[in-house]
């Protein structure tokens, strides 16, 4: 079969054996109760009876799915989140005194620079072209803002290694993001063209100085931003007359302790890109910018006697066959260069993996970590947005999660609105791959995005709809949709049939309208198990 029929892996063997007859198939196998889509379009062995009646999926061709690989790592854990100890709590009270003389360095440094970039920017207009030198000198004043700034939080000297490469030599700049340090000191020390979030533009002061940097700015929730990112990119690093690029191709910051996946806008371009590593030594006072708050980070940093930071500038990597290399490659050697520079580790993590500790935190989970699913890995795998796995957190989180951030499954049937019955229990177990009694948020996770993203979902949802919409009206109406639910569950009350209702109508109008019931089911993929009868009887009334 060609086309993806969501009613094909229903089909009875004899269907199927006269479909492919009609092409000139004489040795069809014979039958069994169900085949999945795989085994239709390949002509491959069928499915054994006993697995399709375990998965109640079978009927969208899922088949059952094998978690990815976990790692116990925080990369984004601040070791020192609260002041701690004897020895920290003299230090601060010793300090403070300093402590206001900093702020006072630090307000007239920002104030200077502030007013310096006012006066490079006022009158220019063209800001698609590189800044005219003379405006680029008055900036000298504010990168030299920037090093007063450095010096008011407690970086009195900066230790280096190694030396910037010309800008002829490698246009593209790359780094580890730990601080909100790390781009005050890029600032200072090489006043390049950075590429940020378009968040950045209202902050005070901070929006008006970055776009003195000519800043490429970036929405990276829409593939469209990213492209037009991309393109500046390559356009001014491909000019001499602009700044090098700098780029923190992690797209957040994280503790130092390992490096998260990188994102591919500086290495789509295909220039050569000079890897630099900023580290941040201490004992008693993590400088990472992980879940403290940017307030006490800078108390804390006031109140330091010196913060230790480290700057080492690694050897230029030039992409391999002359700029032919895979932008997903050339990403990786890099990743690999500072991963081995700074000894550590480079995980799957990324920003997505922050959005949803920041939801997490905002439930008052205990362990937010425990949340962290290394999103790279299976946004490649599912296709499956930050924003979608956000919103699945979302749901988990309602399932009352125990300390260890599990749930067990009466609070995962409480929250889909089931009963206890022979299809719910086998929900849950195609989730609970491990047949422990509970699930992760990372098996809902991978269990739902495995759902959702299969390739009959949508159609499945489409005909599911129709299927309960007996009289074409273009919407479901509660009697119908407790007719469709009884082939699947059977013996439910009609206060069972009236909560999962009122879960698909959204808007409480009374009924179902098809964009209720699709939003639903994108919602709560598991849920499309309930159609499977109903779409059997379209077939077979």
């Amino acid at each position: 079969m060609s086309d993806h029929s969501v009613f094909a892996p229903l089909l009875p063997s004899d269907h199927v054996r006269h479909s492919c007859s009609s092409d000139g198939d004489d040795n069809a196998r014979e039958p069994h109760v169900i085949l999945t889509v795989d085994e239709l379009s390949t002509g491959g062995d069928t499915t054994n009876v006993s697995e399709v009646d375990d998965n109640p999926y079978a009927f969208i061709g899922a088949n059952r799915f094998d978690m990815p690989g976990s790692t116990t790592v925080d990369p984004f854990r601040n070791n020192t989140p609260k002041i701690q100890g004897l020895y920290e709590w003299l230090k601060i009270v010793v300090c403070l005194p300093i402590a206001l003389l900093r702020l006072v360095l630090f307000g007239l440094s920002l104030m200077v620079g502030y007013v310096a970039t006012r006066i490079a920017l006022q009158g220019w207009k063209d800001r698609n072209n590189p800044m005219p030198k003379w405006r680029s000198r008055l900036m000298y004043l504010t990168r030299f803002s920037a090093r007063t700034i450095l010096f008011s939080f407690g970086y009195q000297w900066i230790r280096r290694k190694g030396k910037p490469a010309p800008r002829a030599i490698a246009p593209i700049v790359v780094s580890n993001h730990v601080s909100y340090i790390d781009p005050i000191f890029f600032f200072y020390e090489l006043f390049p063209t950075i590429v940020a979030s378009e968040s950045h533009d209202s902050m005070p002061f901070v929006g008006t100085i970055i776009r003195a940097m000519q800043v490429i700015y970036v929405n990276r929730f829409s593939p469209t931003s990213r492209k037009h990112a991309v393109n500046e990119i390559k356009r001014k690093a491909s000019c001499d007359q602009f700044p090098r690029v700098l780029l923190f191709p992690e797209g957040t910051t994280t503790n130092g302790r390992s490096i998260i996946s990188f994102q591919l806008g500086a290495f789509i371009p295909g220039y050569p890109i000079q890897p630099v590593i900023v580290r941040y030594p201490h004992v008693h006072f993590d400088q990472s910018w992980g879940n403290v708050s940017l307030a006490m980070l800078m108390f804390r940093m006031f109140t330091q006697f010196h913060n230790f930071m480290e700057v080492e500038y690694l050897p230029v990597i030039t992409p391999h066959e002359n700029r032919k290399e895979s932008a997903s490659r050339f990403a990786q050697r890099t990743g690999h260069a500072v991963a081995s520079a700074l000894n550590v580790v480079q995980t799957s993590h990324s920003y997505g993996d922050v959005l949803l500790l920041s939801k997490a935190l905002e439930a008052n989970q205990e362990n937010p970590s425990l949340y962290l699913v290394e999103m790279a890995g299976l946004e490649a795998a599912f296709h499956l947005s930050s924003l979608e796995a956000v919103d699945f957190l979302d749901v988990f989180l309602s399932m009352n999660p125990d300390s260890r951030g599990q749930v067990e499954m009466h609070d995962f049937l409480k929250v889909l609105r089931l009963k206890p019955c022979n299809l719910s229990e086998k929900m849950f177990g195609f989730i609970d791959v491990q047949n422990s009694g509970k699930i992760t948020f990372k098996q809902f996770l991978v269990g739902s995005a495995h759902i959702l993203k299969q390739p009959l979902f949508h159609q499945a949802c489409e005909s599911a709809f129709t299927a309960c919409d007996s009289d074409g009206k273009n919407y479901i109406l509660e009697q119908e949709f407790g007719d469709s639910l009884m082939l699947s569950i059977p013996g439910s009350s009609n206060n069972e049939i009236h909560g999962l209702f009122n879960l698909f109508d959204a808007d409480g109008d009374g009924k179902i309208s098809r964009d209720d019931f699709i939003v639903c089911l994108r919602r709560y993929p598991l849920l499309i198990a309930l159609f499977s009868p109903c779409l059997l009887r379209q077939i077979f009334p």
